[in-house]
């Protein structure tokens, strides 16, 4: 529905209605899961929607039964002397897939990040509108996670929020080959570097979560950068057009401590 109200303010009432139809389709539409599990989606009114994922599939129970949820509101965040994330990124073939859900750029070999001594490797960064992770209770306008797996099959997860403002020019060569279509792949003859895609100052807010979507496993390490980033309305508008709102609601913290 933020999609839909985004869309309305932006156009006039001619345009608004197209606004609406790709929400339909892009929000209302099932999607398959991505390890080729149950249909699910992030349609409200529908059966296959957040709030009944659970019982799609005995493999997504976490999502209903699950004490350690993600995303959250981060909100009183305890001061604490968390460890810096040590980047390790190198550069990447540009590999881009709408999976139906959201736009994955899958990543190379090679690239890591490493935390209290502990090495994940960067698999892939993905996006999702608006924002999953609320601050004080207030969305950011997009959200990217960076996924990372360590050697023990641990998962680590970097969020970064964004704003809207000026053009983002480092997101250039992902937003010119954006997939359209599900199950859509591009490939082309460029290479991005994530360390370009991030804020300068890698403060962030930790947790002890899971996975947004199903099979929503919990035990994820999750790291949101306390500095938000950038993108331009024109920018937001395009990627918005391809997945409408693919954001799931904050769950309970439960007894779960939010550090910074």
């Amino acid at each position: 529905m933020a999609f839909c109200l985004r869309c309305i303010n932006r156009f006039p009432a001619a345009t608004s209605l197209v606004c609406l139809l790709f929400l339909f389709f892009f929000v209302a539409v099932p999607g398959v899961d991505a390890a080729g599990g149950p249909e699910w989606s992030y349609d409200a009114e529908s059966e296959s929607g957040p709030e009944y994922w659970g019982d799609i599939s005995e493999k997504y129970k976490a999502c209903k039964e699950g004490l350690s949820q993600s995303p959250v509101d981060i909100a009183g965040a305890l001061d604490v002397a968390l460890p810096r994330i040590e980047f390790n990124y190198a550069p990447t073939k540009l590999n881009i897939i709408n999976n139906g859900h959201t736009i994955v750029v899958k990543y190379d070999k090679g690239s890591s990040i490493t935390i209290a001594k502990e090495k994940y490797k960067l698999m892939q960064f993905h996006f999702h509108t608006p924002s999953e992770h609320l601050i004080d209770g207030l969305p950011a306008v997009m959200e990217m996670h960076l996924v990372h797996k360590s050697n023990r099959g641990k998962l680590a997860v970097v969020g970064v929020l964004f704003h809207v403002g000026a053009e983002n020019i480092n997101f250039e060569s992902i937003w010119a080959n954006l997939p359209e279509r599900p199950r859509q792949k591009r490939s082309v003859g460029v290479k991005i570097n994530a360390i370009e895609l991030l804020p300068g100052s890698k403060s962030y807010y930790a947790y002890s979560g899971s996975l947004t979507t199903p099979p929503c496993t919990e035990g994820v390490k999750w790291h949101v950068l306390r500095a938000p980033l950038e993108v331009s309305e024109e920018q937001l508008l395009k990627i918005e057009s391809i997945l409408g709102a693919n954001s799931r609601l904050v769950q309970p913290l439960n007894e779960r401590e939010l550090k910074k």
